[in-house]
């Protein structure tokens, strides 16, 4: 299905007041919490983790280094790609329900944890995502015209427009190259090569966006990889060594091997789009806190927690660079555990592992050929010519119409969306309770496991704490 335009059509009616979606604060007192949460971090993990919050009732202030919000959403990714708007409005939204934002505040620097648990913080999300660029790492880097990705686009974004002359190299095939590559475009570079060190069948950039960066001009080369940048004090040429694909690394991809045969080429820049790192600012000093060898926190697949116990972490800063949508889902997982930290609640009972596994469909016990098959729907667009020339997003959006054929489209997997603010039948507020004032009844003529089998499907992660559980009498009405 076409989720992306599905979300972008409804995402569209968020951009005015009459349509847009306001939460109401929701949580089991029915009043503000008073306890103060910190976010670090005004990116995609941190916004949607003090939107989580906020919605709760929470107090929460979002600490961001820089001058404008949003993170990669805003410094990272081009307009043409995702419109600022969307992700302002959104912003719009946070602060309407409460959250305060402080920009220009880097934390570890600026104002260290301690301080804050001092100024009354009962716990903090870390999500300062991976916003360093990584060099090319070979002689010349450091000449003029040498930019990396992160840099080139962040410079991008706020309004400036780098001097890249005629022809520019890109080194890397993710979706950042193919984004730093198609904003070279719109700078009125002439001839924008994109260059790989593997083939086509491993580059990890989607298969649409790497289309559309072809469509626009963008030249590929594959099997090739920089060896140095040549130049007086500023980019003439880029000498490649030409690659060849070996055995298959840890992630199932043929390495990269040099041939021994070498090729220079003119070039007036030169954009590194090879991965990106992770800037501390100083947040680790005296914690708790544990790193990967990348740099990433070390933190807890289910309930995000750090080392450092009043610390939880998500999105870049834990995962590595990845999609936008992981970081908002960890934010959303980190404000849950917030939650239940505060009130000294357990972390883990009951949470989503996110443990999903993905229809095989060569092996499934009806035919798939019976479904319908209605054509995927596309938007209307702008063609390549004008979309060369501009930083707007010109790609359309579905009508109504199109969003109800591309609805039913779906084939309807049974999911269903459960309040979490009902009781959903669990049983162990009866357990807890230490006055036997709670109480289970049966309702309806639904044949349910036994009540301790049933518990210990839900508490799977802790039988041993099933098999302790004081058995207490449950009235049944038939």
């Amino acid at each position: 299905m076409a989720i992306d335009d599905i979300k972008k059509f409804i995402a569209e009616k968020d951009l005015h007041a009459e349509t847009r979606f306001v939460p109401k604060m929701l949580n089991q007192i029915g009043k503000p919490y008073p306890e103060k949460i910190a976010v670090i971090g005004a990116g995609p993990a941190g916004m949607s983790c003090a939107y989580y919050l906020a919605v709760k009732g929470y107090p929460v202030t979002v600490f961001e280094k820089e001058k404008v919000l949003g993170g990669m959403l805003t410094m990272g990714i081009p307009s043409f790609r995702l419109d600022k708007a969307v992700v302002n409005a959104e912003i719009d939204i946070l602060r309407e329900i409460g959250v305060e934002f402080k920009t220009g505040v880097e934390v570890g620097k600026d104002v260290t944890l301690a301080q804050l648990r001092e100024q009354g913080y009962k716990a903090f999300y870390l999500a300062i995502g991976a916003s360093r660029g990584t060099a090319v790492g070979c002689p010349g880097d450091d000449l003029d015209g040498v930019y990396t990705g992160i840099d080139f686009l962040r410079e991008v974004n706020i309004g400036n427009k780098p001097e890249l002359g005629d022809s520019v190299a890109v080194i890397g095939g993710g979706n950042v190259a193919i984004d730093v590559a198609r904003s070279a475009v719109r700078l009125g570079a002439k001839d924008v090569t994109l260059i790989y060190r593997r083939g086509r069948d491993e580059m990890p950039a989607a298969d649409d966006e790497v289309a559309e960066a072809e469509e626009e001009g963008v030249k590929l080369r594959f099997l090739s990889a920089p060896v140095e940048i040549l130049g007086d004090g500023k980019v003439s040429s880029i000498k490649l060594e030409l690659m060849r694909l070996g055995e298959p690394d840890e992630k199932g991809r043929r390495k990269p091997v040099g041939t021994g045969e070498f090729e220079t080429i003119p070039v007036t820049a030169v954009i590194s789009a090879i991965g990106q790192k992770i800037d501390m600012c100083g947040i680790n000093e005296g914690s708790g806190m544990q790193f990967a060898r990348n740099g990433a926190v070390l933190a807890d697949s289910v309930t995000y927690q750090t080392g450092e116990a009043d610390v939880f972490a998500g999105g870049d800063v834990v995962t590595g660079p990845s999609f936008a949508i992981d970081a908002i889902a960890a934010g959303k997982e980190g404000a849950v555990s917030i939650h239940r930290y505060v009130h000294k609640h357990t972390l883990t009972l009951g949470r989503d592992r996110r443990d999903y596994k993905a229809l095989d469909k060569s092996n499934v016990a009806l035919a798939l050929s019976s479904f319908d098959n209605a054509p995927r729907q596309k938007a209307a667009s702008a063609s390549v010519e004008e979309a060369k020339k501009t930083f707007a997003d010109l790609r359309g959006t579905l009508t109504e119409e199109q969003i109800k054929k591309e609805a039913d489209r779906c084939l309807g997997c049974g999911a269903v969306s459960i309040d979490e603010y009902m009781c959903i039948g669990c049983g162990i507020c009866t357990t807890k309770c230490k006055f036997d004032a709670i109480r289970l009844e049966k309702v309806s003529d639904y044949k349910a496991d036994s009540y301790f089998k049933l518990l210990a499907n839900i508490a799977g992660n802790a039988p041993v704490a099933v098999g302790n559980m004081v058995a207490k009498k449950i009235s049944l009405r038939k």
